[in-house]
């Protein structure tokens, strides 16, 4: 008899049980990536509807900020409001993780240093 006689099957339970880690890793990973994209689009989506309501003031731009985060799915974590731009913090918590994305809205930022006249 051969001394090596079964080390297949102990070779292949290695072989499932690195692959199942690996897959696991996979999985986790896809699931970082999608929290992320989340968090994303409802901060970028949250900050929109705070800089359109601007003129209402901070309280009902940051409220309907939270209103849109929510219904996204996510939590505004912060919300600041400075004249028509509107900068708010989104984050979403899928499993171990919970990203946290900044987004701004509004009219776009000066540009620095003097603006050439192009004709």
């Amino acid at each position: 008899m051969s001394r090596d006689r079964g080390s297949a099957t102990v070779w292949a339970a290695l072989t499932a049980t690195v692959l199942g880690a690996v897959f696991a890793g996979v999985l986790l990973l896809g699931q970082a990536v999608v929290a992320r994209h989340r968090a994303a689009a409802a901060a970028d989506l949250a900050a929109l509807a705070a800089a359109a309501t601007w003129a209402h003031g901070p309280d009902d731009a940051c409220a309907a900020a939270h209103r849109v985060a929510r219904a996204q799915g996510a939590e505004v974590s912060g919300c600041r409001l400075g004249g028509e731009v509107a900068e708010v913090e989104a984050r979403v918590a899928a499993g171990p993780f919970t990203p946290r994305i900044r987004a701004r809205a509004g009219p776009p930022r000066e540009p620095p240093g003097p603006v050439r006249d192009r004709q």
